[in-house]
């Protein structure tokens, strides 16, 4: 990662960019190591100003702050930018896994819905409203698409697979234990991880 630094009416510091980079390592973790970094330090009338601009792949993303002391300015630059780091990401991982429409089991309860009893009498009977259930939905085109990142290439343990499966973003993966059995990976749409192992 390269960081760009300039200092305009202000001499730069090591303490200053060690402030920087402890607050870029923050950055780096939520959105990878594959951005350029500028740093724009100024002072103009006692005030101190701090821009940090990162330019990830979609799209530049900035963060700006006004203070009385350039630390408290970087600082409040680095929160800002950390902030819409975590909204690009998520942004990211939401277009990547489109939210699904489920039914959930409850039905909106309508006079038209036949009404039948359970019991044994009729004293003990009670009403029970039957529901109707969602039809079932048609078949959509098929996309395929080959990726590699869903297949680990070296045998490894599941609880290696389940933090590569994480690193990776990946519903699917596909990897071998240390006996060389096939096993596969995949996040269910409430998030729970599920083991499938091949014959």
């Amino acid at each position: 990662m390269n960081v760009e630094y300039t200092g305009r009416q202000y001499e730069i510091t090591p303490a200053i960019r060690k402030e920087v980079e402890t607050g870029l390592a923050k950055i780096r973790k939520i959105l990878g190591d594959k951005f350029e970094t500028k740093v724009i330090l100024a002072v103009e009338k006692h005030r101190h100003k701090a821009e940090i601009t990162i330019s990830p792949r979609n799209g530049p993303i900035v963060g700006l702050a006004q203070a009385t002391d350039m630390k408290l300015a970087v600082s409040q630059a680095l929160g800002h930018l950390e902030k819409q780091a975590v909204k690009y990401k998520t942004r990211i991982i939401s277009k990547k896994r489109k939210s699904h429409k489920k039914w959930n089991g409850e039905a909106k309860l309508d006079t038209a819905e036949p009404q039948t009893a359970v019991g044994l009498t009729e004293t003990t009977a009670v009403p029970v409203v039957v529901h109707k259930y969602p039809a079932v939905a048609k078949t959509t085109e098929v996309h395929l698409t080959h990726s590699s990142e869903a297949v680990a290439l070296r045998p490894m343990t599941l609880e290696e697979a389940i933090k590569e499966c994480h690193f990776r973003d990946r519903d699917v993966f596909v990897f071998r234990d240390p006996q060389g059995k096939v096993m596969v990976l995949h996040r269910t749409r409430d998030g729970k991880m599920e083991l499938i192992e091949a014959p």
